[in-house]
């Protein structure tokens, strides 16, 4: 999956998202705190490939873009939006291919604009990327190729404060960024760092009025955070060789990104720093029991602001959930399975 997966409602419910065979399932919050749902499919009985990507805008909406096979040796992109958690999804809408028909490409990644127009941006043929973004009256508009050359899987969309989009994406050399000037306009490739960046490690977060932030980690193993302009930071090693999540919190009274990811050990590691003040220093706690290989980590804020972190395994379906403590620091709640 590529996204937060582990998302809030608008109406201030807990919800996430799952692979499972080839449909996605939905489970959310009856109430703040739970009890769960059990797992619903979302979209209708369209058969899907094994990916999902997700965005979501301010509206609380949740956008879902998978692949779908239309014929032998085939695939096509298709779109559908989650109003809130408790109701069902619309269905898969087809949205077409990136080089009109062919195989799956990529994994999509997903952005929505403060206009509530998903922005779905996914590799092409020609080793570019190609977008496809929404109407603000409905419908889509034509796909639009954004260029880049030798773009690696694992694109990350994030929308900044601005409520414009924007998409990092690794490529040989390090890293490529593109950035809408405007509401509405067509992101432009605006900048691309010289950096050793590991393919998949991308996670992109708004961090001030001016500024998104990519997380990564580099061949060295380190954990590495970059904003267009300036330089690359390495924070600290990575707890693990998957990408990490991060969320922007209130702790203590300041404005803090917290880090998750699953550590060689197995268990989910946590850490935090003021936000785009990286020369302060990060270090790693882990929490919670020992979790599948492969096991995911999502962190969100609930309708409170409280952090809340959840572990997803595909192969077992088993998904923990804690949340921060009412008290001062980073203590959590014991993790129990929902």
């Amino acid at each position: 999956m590529n996204g937060d997966w582990l998302i809030r409602g608008r109406d201030g419910r807990l919800s996430v998202y799952q692979l499972s065979d080839d449909a996605v399932l939905c489970r959310a919050e009856r109430g703040p705190h739970g009890p769960w749902t059990a797992p619903r499919t979302v979209g209708g009985d369209q058969r899907l490939h094994p990916v999902l990507a997700l965005g979501q805008g301010a509206d609380g909406y949740a956008h879902l873009v998978s692949w779908r096979p239309t014929a032998k040796g085939e695939s096509g992109l298709v779109h559908s939006t989650h109003f809130r958690p408790l109701l069902a999804a619309l269905d898969w809408n087809p949205i077409g291919h990136p080089n009109k028909k062919g195989d799956r490409t990529g994994t999509p990644a997903v952005a929505v604009d403060a206009q509530g127009r998903a922005h779905v941006f996914v590799r092409n043929n020609g080793g570019g990327v190609s977008l496809l973004a929404q109407k603000e009256k409905g419908g889509w508009e034509p796909w639009r190729d954004l260029k880049g050359s030798q773009v690696q899987d694992g694109l990350a969309a994030v929308t900044a404060e601005s409520g414009t989009v924007e998409l990092y994406a690794a490529v040989p050399s390090g890293l490529a960024y593109w950035r809408q000037e405007e509401a509405g306009a067509q992101p432009v490739l605006r900048e691309t760092l010289q950096a050793p960046v590991r393919p998949g490690t991308l996670y992109a977060l708004a961090t001030s009025p001016d500024s998104t932030t990519v997380f990564y980690t580099d061949t060295a193993g380190d954990l590495c955070a970059w904003r267009p302009g300036g330089k690359p930071v390495t924070l600290l090693p990575a707890a693990g060789p998957g990408p990490v999540s991060a969320v922007r919190c209130d702790l203590d009274g300041y404005d803090c990104t917290l880090l998750a990811q699953r550590s060689v050990s197995g268990r989910v590691a946590f850490a935090a720093y003021p936000t785009e003040l990286e020369s302060a220093g990060a270090w790693w706690a882990e929490s919670g029991p020992r979790l599948p290989v492969d096991a995911r980590v999502s962190l969100a804020t609930d309708e409170h602001g409280r952090v809340v972190a959840a572990t997803l395994s595909p192969s077992t379906g088993q998904l923990l959930l804690t949340r921060r403590k009412d008290e001062p620091g980073l203590a959590l709640e014991a993790w129990r399975e929902t």
